[in-house]
């Protein structure tokens, strides 16, 4: 089965085509350059700019696919959670294209899109992870710039929350940390470039929440402290701060490791999985990726990791998920009643 899918949940325009779990196009088209002056997100400039690119976009997906609209079986759209503006443009133009081609629509859960961008294969059916088949209950953790999640999996569509952020979520430290640091935006993977060269136990940050009986997470206390300590850091070196900067970057990108790492070990314990599915713009971070892989195989769990290109917004995740919700029938009834849903929980039911 065919879907073209439509993400603009935040500040990348992206359309896909893919052919069952098979991705034949992605094509994201990032809005990071505008928003940098910014030092993040700004909603009404990145409603404008997905409108401007949501038709070439959607156009360049269907020639890399090497299809036509009209041999697309359904589409699929990104409604939640997201920026409000942003995602009623995609949602507009999706309802559009199923009506005027007379193609059934399926709505999804962003968050569950990055799960299922662990699905993932490429044109020739060849998986980009090694992954085959869920073994559930599987544990995800999902970990992006607003969203900073564990999910119990226990069969497709069926989520349990396990925890999530009460403040900040990791991406978000990331991105608010580098503008003390003068580092520029995203903050995320300016940060893991001078990690590379400095020492994770140069400065003692705290983690918090690391030893709490549940599984949320709270990143603001981290970033207070971190902002205060840039601050003295300033005054005390002056003009040589920059050669501190290294060592600071590694030292907060170890902070939150050890927390996300912490939370998900706790976890996969409790709940006896075999499975980890890591998702998110964040699971980009080779640290990250690193400490997992180490960890999980001590544990003897099988972790797979969103290759690189689905990690951050895409509509590929979106396209996937969409298929494993065609097997469920789950297409939408009322195309007209379909809207926005901003605050969205992967737990929630979408009903249209």
């Amino acid at each position: 089965m065919k879907f073209l899918s439509v993400d603009t949940s935040c500040d990348e325009t992206s359309a896909s085509v893919c052919k069952d779990d098979r991705v034949l196009s992605n094509i994201i088209s990032s809005q990071v350059d505008l928003h940098n002056e910014w030092g993040g997100v700004v909603p009404s400039i990145a409603k404008r700019i997905h409108q401007e690119r949501i038709d070439p976009t959607i156009s360049l997906a269907l020639k890399r696919a090497r299809l036509k609209i009209e041999d697309i079986d359904a589409f699929a759209i990104t409604i939640g959670p997201g920026l409000a503006i942003a995602l009623e443009v995609g949602i507009k133009k999706i309802k559009e294209l199923s009506q005027i081609h007379n193609k059934p629509i399926i709505v999804v859960n962003h968050m569950e899109g990055h799960i299922y961008s662990n699905f993932a294969k490429n044109s020739e059916g060849s998986s980009y992870n090694k992954f085959k088949k869920p073994k559930f209950p599987v544990l995800c953790l999902l970990v992006s710039g607003n969203h900073t999640e564990l999910v119990l999996m226990s069969n497709h569509g069926n989520y349990k929350l396990l925890g999530e952020t009460l403040d900040d979520a990791a991406g978000e430290a990331f991105d608010k940390i580098a503008r003390p640091l003068i580092l520029g935006y995203p903050g995320g993977s300016i940060i893991e470039r001078f990690a590379e060269s400095g020492n994770p136990e140069a400065f003692d940050l705290p983690r918090p929440m690391i030893h709490s009986k549940d599984y949320n997470f709270s990143f603001s206390g981290l970033k207070t402290a971190s902002v205060l300590l840039i601050e003295k850091l300033k005054q005390k070196y002056k003009k040589d701060f920059s050669k501190v900067v290294p060592d600071f970057c590694s030292s907060f990108q170890q902070s939150i490791t050890d927390v996300l790492l912490a939370k998900t070990v706790k976890a996969v314990k409790e709940y006896k999985v075999k499975q980890l599915f890591m998702g998110g713009g964040v699971i980009s971070n080779n640290q990250i990726r690193k400490s997992f892989r180490k960890e999980m195989r001590r544990l003897s769990v099988n972790v797979f990791i969103s290759d690189k290109k689905f990690c951050t917004d895409n509509a590929a995740m979106i396209g996937i998920c969409a298929y494993y919700k065609s097997k469920r029938n789950e297409y939408v009834k009322n195309i007209k009643n379909v809207d926005r849903m901003p605050n969205l929980k992967i737990n929630e039911n979408i009903l249209f």
